[in-house]
């Protein structure tokens, strides 16, 4: 078989008998094919016989190119199912994928997640689901809490008729306080795409996020999908989901926004709140400093 024959089969099994999110498909196709051209591989049982050593040193090449930690784990989960793929269409008694853990990242200050590691995140979490459809939930829930800002309670609380969204999207925060949100495009088509899946109706003033047995979405089973994809990416325990809340601040104050801006995005009742965030980026611009600057650790 050609590379493009491999690619395509696996392309149509995401997308189609896996049903696996746009963005997921686009990530495990790329990373397929780049070990089939590292490796020279033409055949499901090529692939199939690509064993952990092969991974490591394929990983460790592409780390030499910049590959960042969390985005190496990513790379490797999507390999390890390739290769269980084709050891299946290979015909081998045992399928499973080669035993291989992700780099792990070394512990140190709680710090926000990185704009990448954010999105690795919640593409791990859609592509490792015990259900496609899980997979989109989560992965739309916490890019809401990224894209936007909000509190999980927050995203949890939207209703059927937020399936469709526009560019912004009006929260009713604590204290029944209201503020209007802004809806990234990543944000807005995971979201379509949770809808679209979700076996479950999605009646217009009912629960948007719904359990595995159709019941609304609790937080515990966002926390628990989370610590799944920050372990196997190997990020601090800090990164919980409320973190992906304070990365938004982060972010944006380092990208330039006000503070009563921020106050209004994130619905602080007190400007005093907000103001955590300056400690926060000033932390990661000394963290920058000492790392960058020749004379940072000489006196």
């Amino acid at each position: 078989m050609s590379e493009a024959a491999l690619i395509g089969q696996w392309q149509s099994h995401l997308a189609d008998a896996r049903r696996r999110s746009p963005h997921t498909v686009r990530a495990y196709v790329g990373a397929a094919r780049r070990l089939l051209r590292a490796r020279d591989l033409s055949t499901w049982h090529d692939v199939a016989a690509v064993e952990a050593h092969d991974l490591r040193s394929h990983l460790a090449s592409r780390r030499a190119q910049g590959l960042s930690n969390s985005s190496a784990a990513r790379e490797l989960s999507a390999l390890k199912a390739l290769i269980a793929y084709a050891r299946s269409e290979a015909g081998d008694p045992d399928p499973s994928a080669p035993r291989l853990c992700g780099p792990r990242l070394k512990k140190g200050l709680p710090r926000p997640v990185t704009p990448d590691e954010a999105v690795n995140i919640a593409d791990l979490i859609d592509g490792t689901a015990s259900e496609d459809w899980i997979g989109a939930r989560d992965r739309a829930v916490l890019l809401l809490m990224y894209g936007s800002g909000l509190r999980i309670a927050e995203a949890l609380s939207l209703e059927g008729r937020d399936a469709v969204l526009g560019e912004t999207l009006q929260v009713t925060g604590k204290g029944g306080k209201q503020r209007l949100v802004p809806i990234l495009p990543i944000t807005r088509e995971a979201v379509a795409e949770y809808a679209n899946a979700c076996p479950w109706p999605l009646p217009t003033h009912e629960p948007l996020f719904r359990g595995a047995k159709g019941g609304p979405l609790s937080a515990g089973m966002v926390q628990k999908a989370m610590a799944r994809a920050r372990r196997a990416l190997g990020l601090p325990d800090t990164a919980t989901p409320h973190a992906l809340r304070h990365s938004f601040a982060t972010h944006l104050l380092g990208a330039g926004a006000d503070l009563r801006s921020l106050q209004e995005l994130l619905g602080h009742a007190s400007l005093g709140s907000t103001q955590i965030y300056t400690k926060v980026d000033a932390a990661s611009l000394l963290e920058t400093y000492r790392g960058a600057h020749p004379r940072a650790k000489k006196g």
